[in-house]
């Protein structure tokens, strides 16, 4: 049924890919608005970035999900599990467990934290580095080494 959807994710080896960008436009959504709201002082953008935050948490949720699915099934060679894949992982375990800190951070203290608001924004920017770092590596693995997809022979060993 997908495949006459969207046929090009017939050519996936797993849906990860489908996912993972809607965490990522979630985040840096709600580190803006956040920013927004705090240089504006406008309540509403305060819970619009609130809402983006928890769709963020939500969607990278099952973004992690996905790539713990993906990864045994991932046809790339052992030298790029070692040396791309451990550390896309990491980082992006890292960066869900940051997102759901703020995300509850920001929940108990409706829409927008005021004590440690600095903190709360240096979070966010700390989150969106984690992720360029995480996404930077899943990049390099789909379009280095053919993590994505069927368009060259599998596996390509790691070379620097």
């Amino acid at each position: 049924m997908l495949e006459r959807i969207l046929p090009g994710a017939s050519q996936l080896q797993n849906y990860h890919p489908l996912i993972v960008h809607f965490p990522i436009a979630f985040i840096y959504g709600a580190a803006l608005l956040y920013f927004l709201a705090w240089i504006t002082a406008s309540e509403k953008l305060q819970w619009t970035a609130l809402w983006m935050l928890l769709l963020a948490a939500l969607s990278a949720g099952l973004a992690l999900a996905s790539g713990f699915y993906a990864a045994p099934g991932l046809m790339v060679s052992e030298s790029v599990r070692q040396q791309l894949l451990a550390h896309h992982k990491h980082l992006m375990v890292a960066a869900s467990i940051l997102t759901g800190a703020l995300t509850v951070w920001a929940l108990a203290s409706r829409p927008m934290p005021t004590r440690a608001r600095v903190l709360f924004m240096a979070g966010l920017l700390a989150l969106m580095g984690l992720i360029a770092a995480g996404a930077d590596l899943g990049g390099e693995m789909v379009y280095g080494y053919n993590a994505g997809g069927s368009a060259c022979p599998q596996p390509i060993d790691f070379k620097k």
